[in-house]
């Protein structure tokens, strides 16, 4: 039995911080699904100067979610990223709740990935016709009003990410084998949280 893989959990107020910044958050983003690149590379993609997304790459470095990569490229100077785990990582509010620091950085990383991910949607929705009938037909958007309890919806949580753990699998032993025909990077945004109407 493979043993149970789950993203880092964060309990250090200093490597919380560092995700703060937008424009690292999304160059975590960028380099994740490209697998590797390099400042120069994911600078095309931000608008930045490449000397600018070094630094940023370099300080979140230096707080252990991206790494460098070897073997890759030819040229000495070349420095190539990639991110430290495969497996991601995540935080629990709790963690830091105790302060106001704390508390104010939860707040603007979880808003942060929540503004990044509506602007990928968005961009999705804005080039949707683009992708053609078969990714418009099989792409989806649900909402579902349940009723639970804290302990049901962490247990949710886990039966969820073992489903998209299970399909992430799937298409890296597909892409390993050269299966690439169609296969694109697809993105599932699942939300869970209560509410009082």
């Amino acid at each position: 039995m493979r043993p149970k893989r789950e993203a880092e959990q964060i309990t250090d107020l200093s490597r919380l911080r560092a995700l703060m910044n937008p424009l690292r958050m999304q160059l975590y983003r960028l380099l994740y699904a490209a697998g590797t690149a390099t400042a120069s590379q994911l600078a095309e993609h931000v608008d930045e100067t490449p000397s600018l997304v070094s630094y940023h790459l370099r300080k979140l470095a230096e707080h252990g979610f991206v790494t460098q990569a070897s073997g890759q490229g030819t040229d000495g100077r070349e420095r190539w990223w990639r991110v430290a785990s495969e497996e991601g990582w995540g935080f629990r509010d709790s963690d830091f709740a105790d302060t106001p620091e704390g508390a104010a950085a939860v707040g603007a990383v979880t808003r942060g990935m929540f503004d990044t991910r509506v602007a990928q949607y968005r961009t999705y929705l804005d080039q949707k016709s683009a992708w053609g009938r078969a990714w418009t037909d099989a792409s989806f958007t649900s909402e579902w009003l349940l009723d639970l309890t804290p302990a049901e919806l962490a247990e949710m949580n886990d039966e969820l990410q073992a489903l998209a753990r299970r399909w992430r699998e799937r298409g890296k032993a597909a892409k390993a084998a050269d299966d690439t025909e169609d296969r694109e990077h697809v993105s599932v945004h699942l939300y869970g949280f209560p509410f009082r109407p």
